[in-house]
């Protein structure tokens, strides 16, 4: 049996992603139809096509198939039931039209009857469906058949890279017990360059000045936020200010980073295979990375016992290394980075901990979702070192919202009027900053 045979076995139909449901008996021929176009189509001539050339092909046969067999079927039915099909048979069906909008930026499958997507930073309920739960899992099997992965109720669980960088997380029954449920977090071909960032109001010109000065000198910088808050795009960003001729080493898992630079080596970590056996974490692939001559090491987020030794690279040579980590302020940022280097497995006392983050870390970008959508950078904070056994910090840039109009969240963000301690680091490494940089006058 053949894999587009195979799902025949699971019946249904999809729902259109037009504004109303698909009328019952349109439901039935888009069923009949993709059954034809199963049993008929030639499965080995789609291997060998890319996407695009594979679809058209689809599509054309079920344009002819429709003809012959359901003549009855004109019009704008014809359209949306011939969309239909070929989603099912060459994509993710239901929810391929929202994954080729480029203004979505995430999907979410949480039943049959409850597909919500992101677009400017707000979800929105959609108003396509899938049949049932059994047509969630097809599109389940669609997606992990490609990825090499299995998922099943010994397995319920999948996060991975779809082929064309989305990040996909798939968790079944019994951890999801009222449905299967999908989430992709498209990935974006154009990235925002700083200059973007800087037009929709990520940050100011000042702090974009001051912060490519910090990546110029190799300072150490932790990009702090919570999930969606756009540390990965601020990550991209910063890489165009580091030198064309360093050698920059990058761990992901998985890889989401496009940096700027023309000599980059990803490393992505590996999970494990069915048997449970062949995983290779980020911790591995951080303490490979020091052997490979790099010049920066970017961690495209810490999760775990990799803090440690990304701290170590950073305090033996590597200096101007990047990463980002979840967290809701800098002073969570150094808490998280703490117990997750405590996770290593070494018997240090917490102030030996501090002493290295103390040492190794340079500044903290702590990134927000506001509560319109806009994603702002809200504090710059500069590691100043330890007192006692208290890492100390200090603001030198803060945003502070005051209100909301028209459904926009306003603020202001301003400098502190307090300079870093590194400054002659700065000039050490020529970077030049106007003298207004750090006084408070408000920036918008």
């Amino acid at each position: 049996m053949t894999q587009w045979q195979s799902l025949t076995k699971v019946q249904g139909a999809v729902v259109g992603a037009g504004n109303g449901e698909t009328p019952a008996a349109d439901l039935q021929i888009e069923d009949r139809l993709h059954q034809r176009l199963i049993q008929e189509i030639d499965e080995r001539g789609l291997r060998g096509l890319d996407k695009e050339r594979a679809r058209e092909q689809v599509e054309r046969a079920a344009r002819s198939m429709a003809a012959q067999a359901f003549p009855e079927l004109v019009g704008d039915a014809k359209e949306e039931v011939v969309a239909n099909v070929v989603n099912e048979v060459t994509g993710l069906g239901p929810i391929e039209p929202l994954l080729l909008d480029y203004s979505v930026s995430e999907v979410m499958v949480n039943a049959p009857d409850q597909v919500y997507y992101e677009r400017d930073g707000v979800i929105h309920k959609s108003s396509v469906a899938f049949r049932d739960e059994a047509h969630i899992y097809r599109i389940v099997e669609r997606i992990v058949a490609v990825l090499g992965r299995h998922v099943d109720e010994g397995s319920p669980l999948v996060d991975a890279r779809l082929q064309d960088g989305s990040r996909v997380n798939i968790i079944i029954p019994p951890l999801a017990p009222r449905s299967p449920t999908i989430t992709i977090r498209k990935f974006r071909v154009d990235r925002y360059a700083m200059d973007d960032l800087i037009a929709i109001g990520t940050l100011s010109r000042e702090m974009a000045d001051f912060l490519g000065g910090c990546i110029k000198a190799k300072m150490n910088v932790v990009i702090s936020g919570g999930s969606g808050s756009g540390k990965t795009t601020m990550l991209n960003a910063f890489s165009a200010f580091i030198n064309n001729g360093e050698r920059v080493v990058t761990v992901e898992d998985p890889i989401e980073l496009r940096l700027q630079q023309q000599h980059v080596v990803q490393l992505e970590a590996r999970p494990p295979s069915i048997e449970g056996k062949g995983e290779i974490g980020q911790r591995d692939l951080v303490r490979n990375a020091l052997r490979m001559r790099p010049d920066r090491i970017i961690v495209g987020e810490v999760r775990g016992a990799e803090a440690f030794d990304m701290m170590q690279a950073m305090n033996t040579g590597h200096e101007g290394s990047l990463t980002t980590v979840h967290a809701n302020s800098p002073r969570d940022a150094l808490a998280r980075i703490e117990n997750m280097t405590m996770m290593a497995g070494f018997d240090m006392p917490v102030r030996v901990v501090r002493e290295q983050m103390a040492s190794a870390l340079h500044v903290i970008v702590q990134l927000s979702r506001l509560v319109d959508g806009t994603r702002k950078i809200v504090q710059v904070t500069e590691v100043t070192g330890l007192e006692g056994s208290v890492v100390t910090l200090q603001d030198l840039y803060i945003y502070k919202q005051t209100g909301i109009e028209g459904g926009k969240a306003v603020g202001e963000m301003r400098a502190t009027g307090l300079r870093p301690k590194f400054t002659e680091r700065l000039q050490a490494y020529g970077v030049k900053l106007s003298e207004n940089i750090f006084n408070t006058s408000r920036w918008g």
